[in-house]
């Protein structure tokens, strides 16, 4: 376990970012629960740019001091962080908001961006190669970086409190599954659950097509870089882990989940045909889990982190055509 983050980061991001983000429903799912099992969807979807990345984002800006606003910030995103940050300068007043995103991002993240007035920088055939560019460009232009998930614990702090807002507004909540790309939402998620419930079970899930957290546990080997294995839907959850998250998550997961992309495909389409919720893939991971998983998941009452809705527009037709 790793000293430098704690449940007090969180709870301390809580009061810092509460006039900034939503509060955002914890919604129980229509046709999920059977056999007295009850599933609900926490809708990040529906927060401020359509992502969670937002509260970590604005907890960690808000914390620059005036040298640093005035200087400008950078983010190496796949595309919801960079929204996030760029979103966060706009609010907070910074003038200079840069986001680097891979050249495969979706122009549905691309957009919200630009429209927040971030400027875009397409580097890299993917999140592993816009990480080296852009770390070289922040050095070169003396920006602070917005980190997505490598070891900040304001980031960390800040996607944390999801789980605090989930035990808000169901304390009977017994477990909940959580999408895992670089790792800081499900860390920050079971950091502060488990110092609030200390029985609560955290599941994550991954892609079969980047399990980078899954073998970075097995092999024992930190990740910073992680191959994709074919086409993927999941484009926020590809590339390697973060330190910090891989330091802690033996300690606070439960369980970590690998599911197939024709699943999350079909997790995408229910979520919109059945549940009414329109869901990007990642966050339909823990969907696809509960689906072809359901034991293994277990639990109760069971929570499910709906961590974006920024799906492309035509993946989303193509999908619901499958």
């Amino acid at each position: 376990m790793d000293g430098r983050f704690t449940a007090k980061e969180v709870f301390e991001a809580r009061d810092r970012i509460r006039d900034y983000v939503y509060k955002t429903p914890l919604e129980q799912s229509i046709y999920l629960g059977r056999d007295g099992r009850e599933y609900f969807f926490k809708l990040e979807c529906l927060q401020t740019v359509k992502s969670f990345k937002i509260r970590g984002a604005i907890n960690k800006m808000l914390t620059l001091t005036d040298e640093q606003r005035k200087k400008g910030v950078v983010a190496i995103s796949s595309g919801n962080h960079g929204a996030s940050v760029s979103y966060g300068a706009k609010l907070l007043g910074i003038e200079k908001a840069v986001v680097i995103v891979p050249e495969t991002t979706p122009k549905a993240k691309t957009d919200k961006i630009e429209f927040y007035g971030g400027q875009v920088l397409r580097l890299g055939k993917n999140y592993d190669e816009a990480d080296k560019l852009g770390t070289e460009y922040i050095l070169e232009h003396d920006m602070t970086k917005i980190d997505a998930y490598y070891d900040d614990v304001k980031i960390y702090g800040g996607q944390g409190t999801v789980g605090v807002e989930i035990l808000e507004q169901r304390p009977d909540i017994d477990t909940i599954v959580v999408p895992i790309g670089g790792g800081g939402l499900i860390t920050g998620i079971a950091v502060a659950a488990k110092a609030i419930k200390p029985d609560i079970r955290i599941i994550g899930v991954q892609t079969e097509a980047c399990p980078a957290m899954i073998k970075a546990l097995e092999d024992h080997v930190f990740y910073h870089e992680y191959p994709v294995t074919g086409d993927t839907v999941c484009d926020a959850l590809v590339g390697g882990v973060g330190k910090l998250s891989y330091e802690i998550a033996g300690d606070y997961v439960d369980d970590i989940i690998q599911v197939s992309e024709p699943s999350i495909r079909k997790a995408v389409k229910y979520m919109i045909k059945d549940e009414k919720i329109i869901a990007e893939g990642g966050s339909c991971t823990t969907v696809a889990a509960v689906r072809d998983f359901r034991e293994r998941v277990g639990g109760k009452k069971v929570a499910l982190v709906i961590s974006g809705g920024n799906i492309d527009g035509d993946l989303m037709v193509s999908l619901l055509n499958d």
